[in-house]
């Protein structure tokens, strides 16, 4: 019995180291592979940065390339260039003196006609401030007179005047009113400040026939109107008759509709229109030609 007892607990002995060293390969086998699955991890995170470092270096390969193309296309541009202008350079070379006094010679001309183009501008920028006093000075002149008596504009770069006749003279008169002396003289102060300008007169009347002992018709009747005005212009205001010209229209040069009272009312006027003297323009174009 002792020794079955002995037995037994040999057995049991044996059993519980067999557990213990069983135990104990089983921590280790899970501590290796704890490690292995750490060292995994780690693994992927290491190959998860190399792709995002490669994947910059392929974007920054990418950029550097495009850089590289377009720098190439500016050296291509000006190989270009420079081949053009050597073949230039090289056409100029062999210009011949006659070709040389060809281009010196238009040259010149193109300058002339530049300061040719730069005189007639300021002359045309001049007039037209000229112009603006006048249309000033004068509407502020007559001021007090009715705007459908008198009328102040510029057309085709001139200062345009225009009295009715029913202001100027009685029906079928070439007689100037007293009133009619009265907007005269302020004109005439106007113009009497810009003697470098030139004045024309015309008159005009309407499509109604006359015929009377001393006016034969309308062009007798228009002409003696602007005769009339510009003899008042001289003898009562002074104004230099060399200045002046006196013409006549007759009905040819209607501002309105003649078919009614109205629109004939409208073309029975005297126009006194204030002119830059033509002397001085035509030696101005004659000039330009001149240097062309």
């Amino acid at each position: 019995m002792k020794q079955l007892l002995i037995l037994v607990s040999a057995v049991v002995m044996m059993t519980s180291c067999n557990s213990k060293k069983r135990m104990a390969e089983i921590k280790s086998i899970q501590e290796a592979r704890d490690k292995a699955v750490a060292s995994l991890n780690d693994c992927d995170k290491r190959t998860a940065d190399l792709r995002a470092q490669l994947s910059t270096q392929t974007s920054d390969l990418d950029s550097k390339t495009k850089q590289v193309g377009d720098l190439q296309a500016q050296i291509d541009y000006l190989k270009k260039t420079n081949t053009n202008l050597l073949d230039r350079m090289s056409d100029l070379s062999i210009v011949s003196k006659s070709g040389a006094e060809s281009i010196k010679k238009s040259l010149e001309t193109l300058n002339e006609q530049t300061k040719y183009t730069n005189n007639l501008n300021a002359s045309i920028q001049r007039k037209d401030s000229i112009n603006l006093a006048l249309v000033m000075n004068l509407k502020r002149s007559l001021d007090d007179i009715n705007d459908q008596d008198v009328q102040v504009e510029v057309k085709k770069g001139v200062v345009y005047v225009s009295i009715s006749d029913k202001l100027l003279f009685r029906s079928g008169s070439y007689d100037i009113t007293p009133r009619a002396e009265t907007v005269l003289g302020k004109v005439a102060k106007v113009v009497n400040d810009h003697k470098d300008l030139d004045i024309l007169v015309e008159g005009h009347t309407d499509i109604v026939p006359i015929a009377t002992a001393s006016i034969k018709d309308n062009w007798d009747l228009s002409a003696l109107r602007a005769t009339s005005v510009v003899r008042t212009l001289q003898t009562k205001f002074n104004v230099s008759p060399a200045r002046m010209t006196a013409g006549g229209r007759s009905e040819y040069a209607p501002k309105d509709d003649n078919s009614n009272s109205a629109g004939r009312q409208q073309n029975r006027r005297t126009e006194i229109i204030i002119t830059p003297k033509l002397d001085q323009f035509f030696n101005l174009l004659s000039n330009g030609q001149a240097g062309k």
